[in-house]
């Protein structure tokens, strides 16, 4: 492989620092060098790959199409830079760390009691968490920036693995106060009459829903709000006079102790799959497969309490 002229670590982060922080002085003052030391180093970008990367416009500098994209790697190489500082410091200490991410739905509903039982089993284990989107999730995971994925959507990355973890279906669902609770079937025609509270539209759940309705023919439901928790619908719908599309997981305590009612449609039931998944090079992390080990566990607790149900 071809090593020379590459870019420093140094000038990425300047270039960075530059565009984020607005200008050439402030990166200077945030990087604790002088402005033409930030000057030469965004030059030698420039002679680095062969183009300009920024240029002026009025009084302000702005990334050039080659730039957006040397930022773009920038970030990324960055990123992976402090993650592997922070690797190298768990190793140092001696811990064992996985660095997990998870959708909001999972995170909100099913997440705190599987961190909890994992500390409880491994507690010379340290997960590190956090939520997101299904896409960028994705993306963190076959770059290396996280080790394990719980998803609503299987990846579609050819370096990623994904195994099946859990069966789950979105239900319409409504509070106390709507019409239709205690109803019967809703024929699928009369859905176009609900106000429904969603998911935003890059969230899971309601990338599945518009695949699902459109599949049947509803390009579109009447839309009163989108909101970007699923714990903040539950809330919503059990004080008003809206519908909505959730996932059972995240509905099913409020449906046992009739919070909430399940709205049955005619000839329209939405089943989906959860997913486990990770990078081919993670295969031979214990640490991860303690995890999914616990996660097969839960899944057969789940599977237990559907049929007892």
């Amino acid at each position: 492989m071809e090593y020379r002229n590459l870019p420093d670590l140094s000038s990425l982060a300047t270039l960075r620092a530059v565009v984020e922080l607005g200008g050439v002085a402030e990166a200077g003052r945030a990087l604790h060098i002088g402005q033409p030391a930030v000057t030469k180093r965004l030059r030698s970008l420039d002679n680095c790959y062969g183009v300009p990367l920024m240029q002026r416009q009025g009084r302000r500098l702005e990334l050039t199409a080659a730039g957006e994209k040397v930022y773009t790697y920038a970030r990324l190489a960055l990123e992976h830079q402090t993650l592997l500082l922070d690797d190298l410091k768990s190793l140092r200490a001696g811990h064992n760390r996985l660095r997990l991410e998870v959708t909001s739905a999972i995170g909100e509903h099913m997440l705190p009691d599987l961190l909890l039982r994992f500390s409880d089993s491994y507690p010379e284990y340290r997960i590190e968490s956090r939520m997101g989107y299904s896409r960028r999730i994705q993306t963190r995971l076959a770059t290396g920036l996280s080790d394990l994925a719980l998803l609503e959507q299987e990846p579609d990355h050819p370096d990623i693995l994904v195994q099946k973890w859990l069966d789950d279906e979105l239900v319409l669902v409504c509070g106390p106060k709507h019409p239709l609770w205690g109803s019967d079937l809703l024929p699928i025609d009369k859905m176009h009459q609900l106000s429904y509270v969603l998911r935003e539209p890059r969230s899971s759940m309601r990338i599945t829903l518009d695949k699902a309705l459109a599949d049947v023919g509803i390009d579109q439901v009447p839309i009163a709000m989108e909101v970007g928790s699923t714990d903040t619908i539950v809330e919503m719908l059990q004080r008003g006079k809206h519908v909505s599309f959730l996932p059972r997981f995240a509905v099913e305590e409020a449906l046992s102790s009739g919070s909430l009612y399940h709205i049955k449609i005619q000839g329209l039931r939405i089943n989906r799959t959860l997913w486990i998944a990770r990078t081919r090079s993670n295969l031979d992390s214990v640490l991860a497969e303690a995890f999914i080990q616990l996660l097969r566990g839960n899944r057969n607790r789940a599977g237990q309490a559907a049929a007892a149900g």
